[in-house]
């Protein structure tokens, strides 16, 4: 079977999501990658045959999008030219993860997708919403990368096909420790705002993450690294606590271990708003932006308790299986029979 597998680079939760998937995925076939955007930091090893400027995401520094640079970068004579170009209708199967040329390039040739990610559970009214809906974001989540069935992930089973997020094999698998500092990564602030705040809470150890910093360095109770999904990974793991934005993936994989977790939703992102409302109802400290206050937030954050961890409810492999399943009409019967049923599964629950 011939698998394309569309992933958008708007965020590093869609990569780090498609390399952990990938191995699956090549159990059922050849899989080609067509990646979209260019304002991911995380190197895509991934096997990429077609590759887009797409519509990408920007951030200012000050928590919020940079509007006037997406609009700057987008084309949608190019958009219109790339989705006519690209192939769907050679695959046997189209996997989407929210990415919107595929699923113009589908429509247009008529090919059926599956949009399979943390978006696609967004198509259920039961996914929890802030308590002010945006007619605007609700419009963008639904119809931005149309397909003909959804899988979608979350924090909780909110409806049918909506499953547990997909953590990473080597956060599953760790041994995580509390070495007393906490891990930070938030694209949408600059280092000057991060560290201005950080600084009055001297008694505490950061571990800050930036697409600014080229080398590693320690400035006071504040160390800076480039972004890197190891060094990340292994902060996390042997964290007290995180601090990040409101997306998908990190949150997860901080939850899953145990760890206190504070989020600061990026501002005019309603999908983050969104994930800051299911966030707050497993009790997930949320502070809408930096501000004066923002260091007593964060002493106050310390001395609560974390919140429960976690709970898998199905793995990688059995996500991944139930994907393919659920598309028998595309994926012939024999060619889910012949899937290797003694694919390695380096995961445990």
């Amino acid at each position: 079977m011939k698998i394309l597998y569309a992933v958008q680079a708007t965020g590093n939760g869609h990569i780090s999501r498609a390399i952990q998937l990938m191995p699956y995925l090549e159990q059922y076939g050849t899989v080609d990658v067509f990646l979209s955007g260019n304002n991911c930091h995380l190197d895509a090893s991934l096997p990429v045959k077609y590759r887009s400027k797409g519509l990408s995401l920007f951030y200012g520094n000050k928590g919020g999008l940079d509007y006037l640079k997406m609009w700057k970068e987008l084309s949608i004579k190019r958009i219109w030219q790339e989705a006519k170009d690209l192939p769907v209708d050679k695959y046997d199967l189209v996997i989407n993860d929210f990415e919107s040329i595929t699923s113009l390039a589908c429509k247009l040739k008529k090919k059926k997708s599956i949009q399979f990610g943390h978006q696609a559970s967004f198509q259920s009214p039961l996914t929890p919403r802030p308590a002010k809906k945006d007619l605007f974001g609700e419009i963008i989540l639904k119809n931005y990368a149309p397909a003909s069935s959804y899988f979608g992930l979350h924090f909780s089973s909110y409806d049918n096909n909506i499953y547990n997020p997909i953590i990473k094999s080597e956060i599953v698998n760790c041994l995580p420790t509390d070495m007393g500092h906490i891990s930070v990564y938030l694209s949408h602030y600059s280092l000057a705002v991060i560290k201005e705040h950080f600084l009055k809470v001297s008694a505490v150890c950061f571990e800050v993450f930036s697409k600014e910093v080229k080398n590693p360095y320690t400035y006071k109770n504040i160390r800076f690294f480039p972004i890197s999904n190891e060094g990340f990974n292994n902060s996390v793991i042997n964290s007290h606590g995180v601090i990040t934005g409101a997306g998908f993936e990190t949150p997860a994989e901080t939850l899953y271990l145990g760890k206190k977790l504070l989020c600061l939703p990026i501002k005019g992102q309603y999908e983050q708003a969104c994930n800051a409302a299911a966030l707050e109802q497993l009790g997930v400290t949320i502070v809408p932006s930096i501000d004066h206050s923002f260091s007593q937030q964060i002493e106050c954050w310390l001395n609560k308790a974390a919140v429960p961890a976690l709970q898998l409810q199905h793995n990688t492999y059995d996500i991944v299986q139930k994907v393919i399943e659920q598309e028998r009409a595309i994926v012939a019967p024999t060619e889910i029979i012949t899937a290797d049923t003694n694919f390695w599964m380096p995961e445990t629950i």
